[in-house]
């Protein structure tokens, strides 16, 4: 036999098996008689052998039936088991985060189930900006963009802006207010391979080349972030994503220039099959969060810059 007989005609069948009676065992199962009959008639039916003698003064199981029986409440109690236990464990929300952000992810993922346990999030960390949730098993993603596709579950977190950082003893031989120019001995950390990060900042600060020839390129911006705060030169910093680095002066921004790339981060979130859906308690718990640390790191992340 190929296809499993329903879970509802297996539990009825072990209950007419308990009582041995039709009506003692719809009054159990709160369904008619008839319904009772019917149910045990087509499995009967699907499996091609007779589960229960018919007597004039009730019921008694065949051998098949009565061998049927034990494995068969032994199998529904494993399954009841089962979903009693997947039902009691936190929801796991599956997000996808590109490397860059999660220097501000991490922490604020570990914050959030620190403060709720009840919630669990699986944080994968991503070289690639987007996401297909027609293929890949997430049930949101942070995407770096610069063109937003309009949809209804794309929440935006916070602009890119992007100004120099170094630690905090990097530039201390410089005195006065620095320029550009006292980068000119400088190693400068580039996030990109075509240096544009660098080269926007610096046309907003008047300049229209490079003050520096010696470079390291690294394919992602956590990459020259890390190889900043080890003291090898200075990168170009997207301002919320180094907000933490900078709170704890790991790292500083000494320039007062700033710069709005126009790109962004969101939050996307996998579509429902309708409308009317909703997203599962902990997801939209988890887009609450994360919009209100977002809207906190906008107003507090500009604050940090070294002012002159």
């Amino acid at each position: 036999m190929n296809v499993l007989p329903s879970l509802n005609a297996l539990k009825t069948f072990t209950v007419v098996a308990e009582t041995l009676n039709f009506t003692r065992a719809a009054h159990k199962l709160h369904v008619t008689q008839g319904a009772i009959s019917r149910q045990i008639a087509g499995l009967e039916r699907e499996l091609g052998y007779a589960l229960f003698v018919r007597q004039a003064r009730g019921l008694t199981l065949t051998p098949r039936g009565a061998s049927l029986l034990l494995p068969v409440k032994q199998a529904l109690g494993t399954i009841g088991e089962a979903l009693t236990r997947v039902a009691s464990q936190p929801e796991t929300l599956r997000i996808k985060c590109p490397t860059c952000a999660m220097r501000w992810m991490l922490p604020r993922v570990i914050q959030l189930q620190n403060d709720e346990p009840e919630i669990r999030i699986e944080l994968t960390a991503s070289v690639s900006h987007g996401v297909d949730f027609g293929s890949e098993h997430f049930d949101a993603a942070v995407i770096f963009s610069d063109q937003m596709e309009k949809q209804r579950r794309a929440y935006p977190l916070f602009d890119e802006i992007l100004t120099p950082v170094c630690t905090p003893d990097f530039l201390q031989s410089k005195e006065g207010v620095l320029t550009p120019d006292d980068l000119a001995d400088q190693t400068l950390l580039h996030p990109t391979r075509d240096r544009r990060d660098w080269l926007l900042w610096l046309r907003a600060a008047g300049y229209n080349a490079l003050p520096s020839s010696k470079a390291q390129h690294f394919d992602t911006l956590d990459l020259a972030i890390n190889a900043a705060l080890q003291g090898f030169g200075v990168a170009i910093g997207d301002l919320t994503l180094i907000e933490d680095d900078l709170r704890a002066r790991r790292v500083i921004a000494p320039f007062p220039l700033s710069v709005a790339t126009g790109a962004a981060y969101y939050l996307v979130v996998r579509e429902s099959l309708s409308e009317s859906d909703k997203p599962q308690p902990a997801l939209s718990r988890a887009i609450e969060y994360f919009m209100a640390e977002a809207q906190r790191s906008r107003l507090t992340s500009g604050r940090l810059i070294e002012m002159p």
